[in-house]
């Protein structure tokens, strides 16, 4: 009981959902951070962008800070699919001068909602000290959807022809029953939580260095989870599992003194024990299932200009999925009695740019703008796989403000919007079809694809204690 009530408070108040824009990597953490597009590993504006890209930038703040972010995110994710005639079954199956299966295509919008998105995070610096120490917990990845099951199918839950079926409606096959050779009810909840205690040393006072060991919590829920092996009936739904993850940061942090600023962070893979499984089947029956899914290596190299009123960042980032478990893996994996899952995501590395200006002209009350551009780390031949995982943006853009309401106390605030620019698209995959020209199964004539905006108003809090 105390184990449960502990993983719902985690899930309440740091699940980013389906808020991650950069695969599933969020690309910022915090009012600040965020209206500047997620830059700060060369211009450390406030501690949690600091914490989160470069430990080694904490060096510039000479006072205990504690910061808080709460943001409310939505996201409106849409799943489209179609398929050929007589893909579902042949003219006559059901008895002679019974007809085939007509071709079908059609949308399903996510009913998700809203997604709260707290950020934690306290530095203790000094000004005569060469040491620099911080504390954060922060939503650093997620996705999330929620797709109804579409019941205009060609057959029922039982496999029979469904007399009420319009092929002319909105008919989306991908959301059809799984005895209808869909995947019914699509659910999908992952979170990470990452818990950080950096310390930072200047070596000069000019340039710094910092080391971040990490302890991470994450959370997976699939409905259906085609990580397992399907039965008859189809795949099992399962509960939420959860794992444990370690790993670290590293960085360097240069101020030349006169509006230059350098910055460079390499964040270590985070190693995770597997998930655990309790998958119930549509017959209810059970079995268990695990699956190792990482958090992936990343290199951030940073570059910040300051000068009077304008303050300029731009980051540069390198996501490493095509070495990280969970994403390397792809295609499906087939046992000894020829039943399916799927192995991984499939992903490959991605190139993240972010940049940010900040203008500091209007007394006590600080204008930002961010936009951030991430590569599609879903290759097209493989977006069959990653339904569950949809949250992909492609641009965002931001715009932000504080309020210096006294020495101690900052009020900030940021609106967000992203856009995936177009679908992810590619074709229905069927481990049936699969041939040595074939490797995935793909229908021929079949197509799924995604595609999402969103939109988020965060607000933050700091407070400085006094000296």
């Amino acid at each position: 009981m105390k184990t449960k009530l502990i993983n719902l408070l985690l899930l309440l108040f740091f699940s980013p959902v389906v808020f991650s824009q950069a695969g599933h990597i969020m690309q910022g953490v915090g009012a600040i951070n965020m209206s500047m597009g997620g830059a700060s590993t060369g211009q450390p504006l406030d501690i949690s962008g600091a914490l989160h890209w470069n430990p080694a930038a904490t060096s510039v703040f000479n006072d205990k800070i504690i910061k808080l972010d709460v943001g409310l995110f939505f996201s409106s994710p849409e799943l489209s699919s179609g398929l050929p005639a007589n893909i579902l079954w042949q003219p006559g199956d059901f008895g002679p001068g019974s007809p085939g299966a007509p071709p079908v295509s059609g949308i399903t919008k996510d009913d998700r909602g809203m997604s709260p998105m707290p950020a934690l995070a306290m530095v203790w610096g000094k000004e005569d000290s060469k040491h620099t120490f911080g504390v954060s917990a922060f939503g650093i990845s997620g996705f999330g959807v929620t797709f109804p099951q579409d019941n205009n199918a060609p057959v029922d839950a039982q496999g029979n022809p469904n007399p009420n079926f319009n092929p002319m409606g909105n008919s989306n096959p991908v959301n059809y029953p799984q005895a209808a050779q869909g995947f019914g009810h699509i659910e999908s909840d992952y979170m990470l939580l990452q818990v950080g205690l950096s310390y930072a040393y200047e070596i000069t006072d000019k340039f710094s260095i910092g080391i971040q060991p990490n302890i991470d919590y994450a959370a997976l829920e699939l409905a259906p989870n085609p990580t397992a092996k399907p039965n008859m009936f189809g795949y099992p739904n399962t509960d939420s599992a959860t794992a444990i993850g370690f790993g670290a940061q590293f960085g360097m942090f240069y101020d030349s003194g006169f509006g230059l600023k350098l910055g460079a962070s390499y964040k270590t893979a985070q190693k995770f024990s597997e998930f655990e499984f309790n998958n119930t089947y549509p017959d209810n029956t059970t079995s268990k299932n695990k699956f190792q899914m990482d958090y992936p290596a990343i290199f951030s190299l940073g570059l910040g200009y300051s000068q009077g009123n304008i303050d300029l960042a731009l980051d540069f980032r390198r996501v490493d999925y095509e070495n990280t478990d969970g994403f390397a893996e792809t295609g499906w994996a087939i046992d000894q009695n020829m039943l399916p899952s799927v192995a991984g995501f499939g992903w490959e590395n991605i190139s993240i740019i972010s940049a940010g200006i900040q203008y500091k002209g209007i007394n006590k009350l600080p204008l930002r703008f961010g936009y951030t551009y991430s590569s599609n780390p879903i290759p097209k031949d493989l977006a069959f796989f990653n339904i569950p995982a949809t949250a992909i943006i492609k641009n965002a853009y931001q715009f932000g403000l504080s309020y210096k309401v006294n020495n101690s106390w900052n009020i900030d605030a940021v609106y967000h919007y992203g856009d995936s620019n177009g679908a992810t698209e590619g074709e229905i995959l069927n481990p049936r079809n699969i041939s040595s020209g074939n490797p995935n199964g793909a229908i021929p004539g079949s197509f799924v694809s995604y595609e999402m905006t969103t939109s988020m108003l965060q607000f933050g809090i700091s407070y400085t204690f006094s000296k």
